[in-house]
């Protein structure tokens, strides 16, 4: 069996999956979300210890009894922390819900030559969620870069499993410390930063593999010796999952964020900073990702309807032809605008509005502004001949309707809503020798969702109306022309 190890944003998950009978996808697998996810009440600042911690209790829990073949730990993008020379984390694991970098951030974009030289050669904007961006916070906090190791979050639990650093490409790419064209670490960047390159772990890739060391055998309860695959983030493995290597095929991943993704032969950045540039296991991928997905959701759940479970307040849907609007900013946005600092909330609310309306209207405006993203993609690539939905979505058969009825497109969902789990077990076989190429993987799908016309009219309308609002609320003048 192959144990795949995933810390994603919020939770621990982890994958059994029988290579010999992939055709079939035979796969067991849990979910642990973390108890505390942000270290002192901090967003996206996260204990590394704490979540390498469940991440191997619920590894060892799966493994249990099996047969393990191989250990592929994966990831999210845009990850970072900082340790001592003896690997011990003296910051927290920062994620891409961290603001600290956002004032930083800021006063950097206001040069339009550092803003288009960076997003040229990186494929990334600046702005506070890339770990480079925070790292150069860092610095003009005072924080002295001598002496220090830098990981990206799945980088540190490969080195706790192996006791080796490697980072792959792909994960990389996605710190805006990376220059895409060449697939090395920008040295550039590194020295305005005050960092060099041998502080960061060696570049690899799946093939790369390193043998589990003794401690990571006894923590996973796994004989030693085994190969441990060097981890991808989730993104770039909704790719291999969705069978979207090849051109033409987007994925579109709804979960605590969400991202729409196509693969591309070659680095492919617009002129305007727009979308992004990173790496997949094979190739380059183009995307936008929205800060805003199902964080905005459970915090209106949670806040609207605390005593409700979700298919019970989704039971009856409202009718938006009277619903107000909402811009999904609660973290800040990423694409199409790049405004770290963009604010959301309810727009046109009424007291005639019920809290049924107000949620709805969450699931709208998070649509609506992958909506925009999927505008930028189809407007700089032509538009995908299928598109492949998977993450959190896929348990609200109202919400799939929703995204369905918005885009006017038929909506092929995953057979499971993990698909990154399933892209890292390919990943795996991959680089054990069950799979001769990555690309080659079909995806098996479970249910295709169909627009429906006369909602999809509807929703145009009102699509039409949040661009107006979206509009109105922008404040900071940025060198984007997107905004």
């Amino acid at each position: 069996m192959i144990l795949v190890l995933e810390a994603s944003t919020a939770s621990a998950k982890a994958l059994l999956f029988d290579p010999r009978k992939a055709a079939a996808v035979k796969m067991a697998g849990a979910v642990y979300p973390y108890e505390v996810s942000h270290l002192g009440g901090v967003a996206g600042a996260q204990d590394a210890r704490a979540v390498f911690s469940l991440l191997v209790t619920l590894g060892r829990e799966m493994a249990d009894g099996a047969d393990i073949e191989a250990v592929v730990p994966t990831g999210t993008f845009h990850s970072m922390l900082v340790c001592d020379k003896a690997m011990a984390p003296v910051t927290p694991a920062f994620t891409w819900e961290y603001a600290g970098a956002a004032a930083t951030a800021a006063e950097l974009r206001r040069s339009p030559e550092y803003t288009e030289r960076y997003y040229h050669r990186t494929g990334c904007m600046v702005h506070a969620l890339y770990p480079a961006f925070q790292l150069l916070h860092l610095k003009r906090e005072g924080f002295c870069f001598s002496d220090i190791a830098l990981f990206t979050q799945s980088g540190y639990h490969f080195w706790r499993l192996t006791g080796e650093r490697r980072e792959t490409r792909s994960t990389i790419s996605g710190s805006g410390l990376l220059n895409t064209h060449r697939r090395e670490y920008d040295g550039e960047l590194l020295a305005e930063i005050g960092v060099v390159a041998g502080q960061l772990g060696h570049l690899a890739d799946y093939r790369e593999t390193v043998p589990l060391s003794a401690e990571g055998a006894r923590l996973l309860g796994v004989k030693s010796g085994i190969p441990v695959v060097p981890s991808y983030p989730d993104g770039a493995l909704n790719q291999v999952a969705a069978g979207a290597l090849v051109p033409g095929i987007m994925t579109c991943s709804i979960g605590t964020s969400a991202a729409l993704r196509l693969s591309v032969s070659s680095p492919f950045i617009p002129e305007t900073p727009s979308t992004w540039c990173y790496l997949s296991p094979v190739s380059w991928m183009i995307g936008a990702a929205t800060n805003g997905a199902c964080n905005c959701v459970d915090w209106a759940k949670n806040n609207l309807f605390p005593h409700s479970s979700y298919a019970e307040v989704e039971k009856e849907p409202i009718d938006f032809s009277q619903a107000p609007f909402f811009l999904p900013f609660l973290f800040g946005e990423r694409c199409p605008g790049w405004l770290d600092s963009r604010q959301g909330g309810f727009l046109r609310l009424r007291a005639s509005h019920s809290a049924k309306d107000m949620y709805f209207s969450v699931l709208e405006g998070i649509l609506f502004n992958l909506y925009q993203c999927f505008e930028s993609l189809c407007g700089i690539a032509g538009s995908p001949r299928q598109i492949q939905l998977s993450g959190g979505i896929l348990n609200s058969p109202v919400w799939k309707q929703m995204c369905a009825d918005i885009f006017g497109q038929e909506m092929n969902c995953a057979k499971i809503s993990q698909a990154s789990l399933l892209g890292g077990a390919l990943v795996g076989m991959a680089a054990i020798g069950y799979l001769d190429d990555l690309a080659s993987y079909k995806v098996e799908t479970r249910e295709i969702v169909t627009p429906d016309a006369a909602r999809h009219g509807l929703f145009a309308e009102r699509y039409r109306t949040y661009l107006e609002l979206y509009h109105q609320e922008y404040h900071e003048e940025m060198p984007c022309a997107a905004a």
